[in-house]
């Protein structure tokens, strides 16, 4: 609705994110469009991690769990009040709709964290040495590790870690990163981190042996994988979550690829999902 807007005419999209499926279209409809014309002042935009704080914070205060397009008016509010420096005064947001499963709740709760400044997601690579991830810890200091990934291995010489921290100050965070870099242990926010032309295809697969290697043979070398999160849950089926470099122009071809696999999968464009690599 918004590039039609700023286009002045309706648009339709290549590709659609379906994380707030409820208000996901390719093109939306005339007679809407008309209105939207007619009666918006203006739009605001928000990240997929953004509508997830927006839940979190409804679910805090009331106890209440609203589907994504639900939360959307919510996460749309704060932006604007964030942006323009609003604070303790009385907006209006039109909440609806609670069409939740638990498949896409985990993606909330991973995105909340984030979306909300209060969580950061960091790699850090340390020297393979004795001592070096005790020193690490100790350079996190203060800072709750909520989740951390390291294994050694004496065939490189830096061993990289991925973690996220509890934030409740930003000075804080930024702070421990500087002590880490010049403590020679490059490390990176990885919150937002965004790369040109990716999206995100889920896709759904017998858990058997060779399920995941038919995934990937179909894609690859043809494409560059740019994550790849795999979890085994010892159920009948199981999940894989791939991010891809794929141009527009080449969007058509990848999707006869998927279809010929002949597992259900879905489309996903949340930028902001690299943090789910290393999700439970």
């Amino acid at each position: 609705m918004t590039l039609s807007l700023y286009e002045g005419h309706r648009v339709k999209l290549e590709n659609v994110d379906t994380f707030a499926d409820g208000v996901a279209v390719a093109q939306v409809g005339e007679y809407t469009f008309a209105k939207c014309q007619e009666l918006i002042d203006g739009m605001v935009l928000v990240g997929n991690d953004g509508i997830g704080s927006a839940i979190k914070d409804v679910y805090d205060e009331g106890r209440n769990i609203l589907e994504t397009s639900g939360a959307l008016a919510i996460a749309g509010a704060a932006a604007y009040c964030e942006f323009y420096k609003i604070k303790n005064e009385n907006i209006a947001a039109i909440a609806n709709g609670a069409n939740m499963d638990f498949s896409k709740l985990h993606k909330v709760t991973e995105l909340a964290g984030l979306g909300s400044g209060k969580e950061a997601l960091l790699a850090t690579f340390v020297i393979e040495q004795p001592g070096s991830f005790k020193t690490f810890v100790g350079l996190v200091g203060s800072l709750n590790i909520s989740e951390l990934t390291y294994r050694f291995t004496s065939e490189r010489k830096n061993a990289l870690i991925l973690y996220r921290v509890d934030v409740d100050e930003k000075s804080d965070l930024e702070e421990m990163i500087g002590k880490m870099n010049s403590s020679d242990m490059n490390t990176l926010n990885l919150s937002h981190i965004n790369i040109g032309d990716e999206i995100f295809c889920e896709f759904t697969f017998p858990e058997k042996a060779g399920a995941l290697s038919k995934v990937l043979d179909i894609f690859c070398p043809r494409w560059n994988i740019t994550l790849c999160r795999y979890h085994d849950q010892g159920d009948i089926n199981a999940s894989v979550l791939v991010g891809f470099q794929i141009p527009q122009s080449e969007m058509d071809e990848f999707k006869n690829q998927a279809d010929k696999l002949g597992y259900p999968y879905e489309l996903d464009n949340i930028n902001e999902a690299f943090n789910l690599v290393v999700a439970e």
